[in-house]
């Protein structure tokens, strides 16, 4: 159990966040700890739920609120509590459905829009549903259809269907809110000074180091003082996002002896745009490096939305995905069709590596003892190239891939000028499809062309057959995924499944 400090100990001992309104320290925590334990079990907050300790159905949704990048304001993010570590709320602001209406007040607008429009039945979901619904409340005004749809993406129910749920994000905005914070919708105002300051003043200029239970965890500032960890601890589990390290503890039950945190690493967090490339470091949220990438190459929109949910992406890392390897991983085909590079950094230095040349074998890179990913430098497109990917899953959100592709295409005169193609859910790793792209090369890109590639293909990998999908439904759909590219490419098809019943 967390206790809290005493006022003994050193500052980067213990955790400090605020909580409605009051600086909380915490010292002597498990590491592994995670906000939704500490929550139910320290404070006896029992609104946020543990339904399925994986970040998959969003009953124990909570928001995070943080100082923007220009220290100005006040950003607020949904995230799932019950694989968040705790020491991970140091220098934020945590929001709970408790703090949005304290005894005696009146319900918060969100809250008052789910009794109106018969939004909850046995109300486990509810708290989550009610907090994604508040974090889209701060930060759009009058969101569509497909907003509404996204931001619950990461939320399940099983009693009331979710179309009076999806009311009441309509009509939440409809409320007078008030004038506290929390109350005021997206476009009403920056957060108030007293708040920006607060959360100043618990902004560190040295690491936090705490330790609990017979563990540690650091939270390094810079690149620099990452790799002396690593160098110090080489067996050290480096946590990014959660989302994937949170799972080893509260489903796989793993004892993590010393955890290295990456999120307050300044270089990892910079996100820098050059002429010709796009460099995103490691500790970069999904969320940011979407909107980046989508700016450059618009086809990837459908598959970042469909990556997860949006408490996922807020969390989760570009670099971390890329890190962690799985062969079904959502972003890596794209970016493998890009031609991204890795910068790779060790206390020895810094050495650059194709992705192409990262995965050796399932879950096996070929990042060194003492070394990390800084950055991830994707080229930017150039004159005629385009940038396609396609997911295929059982269902449409919140679902891992049964196969993913990506194709990088430039066509000039009707003919393929360059092509590169990368597959997921296919082979033990993500991979190139080297004999399709050599039978497209050069060739005029029609009907013929497409047949060839197909042929190619099958060749290109042996799929197996799991709980996804079959060996042979795999290797039918990728071959149907060139089709479509053709297609798509030539301006025959242009729909989306955004705009099957979606876009309302």
């Amino acid at each position: 159990m967390a206790r809290a400090s005493t006022g003994t100990e050193s500052e980067s001992d213990s955790i400090r966040f605020v909580l409605d309104g009051e600086v909380v320290s915490i010292a002597n925590v498990d590491p592994t700890r995670t906000v939704l334990q500490y929550l139910r079990e320290d404070l006896r907050r029992t609104g946020s739920k543990e339904g399925c300790a994986e970040g998959d159905c969003g009953a124990c949704t909570v928001v995070l609120a943080e100082i923007n990048r220009d220290g100005d304001d006040i950003e607020v993010h949904a995230i799932n509590s019950c694989i968040q570590f705790l020491p991970t709320l140091d220098g934020k602001e945590l929001i709970t459905v408790e703090s949005l209406a304290q005894e005696g007040s009146d319900l918060h607008p969100v809250q008052q829009a789910m009794l109106d429009c018969h939004g909850s039945q046995c109300g486990f979901c509810t708290p989550g549903f009610v907090m994604s619904l508040f974090a889209l409340y701060k930060n759009q005004h009058s969101p569509s259809r497909r907003d509404v749809d996204d931001a619950l993406a990461g939320n399940l129910c099983r009693c009331t269907g979710y179309r009076p749920i999806i009311a009441a994000a309509k009509s939440m905005y409809d409320a007078t809110p008030g004038s506290d914070w929390l109350r005021q919708p997206a476009g009403a105002g920056n957060a108030p000074t007293e708040q920006i300051n607060r959360l100043q003043s618990l902004q560190r200029d040295s690491m936090l180091a705490v330790s609990g239970n017979g563990r540690q965890f650091f939270a390094p500032r810079s690149a620099a003082e990452l790799a002396g960890l690593l160098q110090e601890h080489p067996d050290a589990t480096i946590l990014a996002g959660g989302t994937d390290v949170g799972l080893w503890v509260t489903k796989q039950h793993r004892e993590l002896e010393t955890v290295i945190y990456v999120g307050e690493v300044s270089e990892l967090g910079e996100l820098v745009e050059t002429e010709s490339y796009l460099q995103i470091g490691a500790a970069v949220p999904v969320r940011d490096a979407m909107l980046s990438l989508v700016t450059h190459f618009p086809r990837l929109e459908e598959l970042f939305l469909r990556f997860a949910s949006p408490p996922i992406r807020n969390a989760a890392t570009l670099g971390g995905n890329v890190a962690n390897g799985s062969p079904i991983g959502d972003s890596m085909p794209a970016l493998m069709a890009a031609n991204t590079r890795l910068l790779l950094r060790s206390a020895k230095g810094v050495r650059e590596l194709p992705l192409d040349d990262f995965y050796h074998d399932y879950m096996v890179n070929d990042l060194q003892p003492g070394e990390f990913l800084e950055a991830l430098r994707v080229p930017l497109p150039a004159v005629g190239e385009e940038l396609y990917s396609y997911k295929i899953s059982k269902r449409f959100d919140q679902d891992i891939a049964a196969i993913c592709a990506a194709f990088q295409l430039t066509v000039a005169n009707d003919k393929i000028v360059d092509v590169r193609i990368a597959f997921g859910g296919m082979a033990a790793t993500i991979r190139r499809a080297v004999n399709c792209e050599k039978a497209m090369q050069g060739q005029v890109w029609n009907e013929a062309a497409v047949e060839r590639a197909q042929a190619a293909l099958a060749t290109d990998f042996e799929p197996i057959s799991d709980m996804r999908a079959t060996a042979d439904y795999r290797q039918r759909v990728a071959a149907n995924l060139l089709r479509r590219l053709y297609l798509e490419s030539h301006g025959e098809s242009s729909a989306t499944v955004y705009d099957y019943g979606r876009t309302g």
